[in-house]
């Protein structure tokens, strides 16, 4: 009786070992590999910045087309914003990614944000950590559930160091998979990499996207019912965000052109709108993004703007991430409807940041905690309370088809479940419950509506109590 514990601590020990070096090494190459994108994508970036903004404007449509073109011609996996394509490859082939999507993707991103498309550079960064981490498990002979893990790994580390959130990358890379569960046997390597990961960006000082001022929400009930407010509009504006990148992509394929000349036609309509909303919305907006955090007052269309922009991008076939976007407009929707509620113009992009994150994702955990992590402790309940209404508020969507559903987010909601997204969002139906009470509610109002007559013949008005 003895003997049995000792022997499975001994176990136990031995695989946070083998999980600590695994991970360690995970984290490290992930973070060196998005070290080295995240320089290119700096010089390339400021390089086109010093271009007379015509110049940019005509080469744009040619920059999407040659960041097509790449991805179709060398790595068609590497196709989409990144962490849709790590989630299908962990879902479908036990996070098996070839290794030349590493520097395709690397390449055709830096292209693509570089020439003004309207995405950012955590999926790319992410899809690199994953092929890395997965390039190191063929390296060592791991397992395929080994394997599988050191590419879930390669997700946090991918995103840790974009955005330097250590804890809130670790438990995004174990609750994006799923909607609606966490994948906890993987949560200590997941923080080991994306810590791992962290540091190393720290050494080659990659800037993080940080408020220059301090964050001030408010305190007590009144706070937190705004929060919550705010939250449900940010999951509407979610929904509306899934549903253009959805419309955009059909749009483009029925087109029936190439897969490299759809950019082109996207880099188009991009100038097109561009001259007509300005050129604040190409790229990855950093600067919008740091000036609603700071406060400033931005066009209360600029969410809408951005959206459409994305959608066009990541539809046409850039390319590129979608958080960036996703920060950008959940930040600008916020500071648009914080006034309205009574709410802080920083405090709602902050909000508004981390509620857009979790009802586009399914990942209100690691919003919360992102939140805390960028934000301070201060901003903890409201923006956690502003990220669950946003993902209830979003329904059974995301912007990861991939992403396997396996909780409803209401009984009243009938939801197959243990599907991908993609294949549940047309069959969401009403609970037979529900049905139930509607059909029981609708025979009460039938009843209350039908005319009463009185026991000597004579009927009632109902209107003015005189019998007819």
């Amino acid at each position: 009786m003895r003997k049995r514990p000792l022997v499975e601590e001994a176990v136990l020990l031995g695989s946070l070992l083998k999980w600590l070096v695994l991970s360690t090494l995970a984290g490290a190459v992930a973070g060196l590999g998005a070290v080295v994108f995240l320089k290119g994508l700096h010089y390339s970036v400021d390089y086109m910045a010093r271009m007379v903004p015509v110049w940019r404007l005509a080469i744009l449509p040619v920059m999407g087309g040659l960041s097509g073109w790449i991805v179709w011609r060398f790595a068609p996996q590497a196709a989409g914003h990144g962490t849709e394509a790590v989630i299908a490859a962990v879902h479908d082939r036990d996070g098996d990614i070839p290794f030349r999507v590493v520097p395709v993707k690397a390449l055709a991103t830096i292209i693509s944000l570089a020439g003004g498309g309207s995405a950012g550079k955590e999926g790319p960064c992410t899809q690199i950590g994953s092929g890395l981490a997965s390039a190191l498990a063929r390296l060592l002979r791991l397992s395929p559930a080994d394997r599988r893990r050191l590419a879930i790994c390669g997700i946090g580390a991918g995103f840790t160091a974009v955005f330097g959130t250590p804890l809130g990358g670790a438990i995004f890379a174990i609750e994006v998979l799923f909607g609606g569960a966490v994948l906890y046997d993987i949560l200590f390597p997941s923080l080991v990499a994306g810590f791992t990961a962290y540091q190393v960006s720290q050494w080659f000082h990659v800037h993080y996207v940080r408020p220059t001022v301090p964050v001030a929400v408010g305190s007590g009930e009144l706070a937190f019912l705004k929060a919550l407010m705010l939250g449900a509009l940010l999951g509407l504006v979610a929904l509306a965000l899934i549903e253009a990148l959805e419309a955009a992509e059909r749009f483009f394929h029925r087109l029936s052109l190439p897969a490299p000349v759809r950019p082109v036609v996207g880099g188009v309509v991009l100038v097109a709108m561009a001259l007509v909303a300005g050129t604040e919305y190409l790229g990855m907006g950093s600067e919008t993004i740091e000036q609603a955090l700071a406060g400033a007052a931005l066009p209360p269309a600029a969410f809408l703007w951005k959206l459409v922009f994305t959608a066009v991008t990541l539809g046409s076939g850039w390319s590129g991430g979608v958080m960036f976007p996703i920060f950008f407009i959940g930040a600008t929707a916020g500071s648009w409807a914080a006034p309205l509620l009574g709410l802080d113009r920083a405090a709602g992009a902050a909000m508004g940041l981390s509620a857009l994150l979790a009802g586009a994702t399914n990942a209100p955990i690691a919003s919360s905690v992102i939140a805390v992590e960028m934000f301070g402790p201060e901003v903890g309940v409201y923006a956690a309370a502003a990220c669950l209404a946003s993902f209830i508020m979003s329904g059974h969507r995301s912007v990861y088809p991939s992403q396997v559903l396996v909780m409803r987010k209401t009984p009243a909601l009938k939801v197959p479940l243990r599907r991908p997204v993609r294949e549940v969002e047309d069959q969401v139906q009403l609970a037979a419950g529900l049905l139930r009470w509607i059909a029981k509610w609708r025979r009460h109002a039938r009843h209350f509506r039908k005319p009463h007559f009185r026991p000597g013949g004579g009927r009632r008005d109902a209107s003015h109590g005189n019998t007819l």
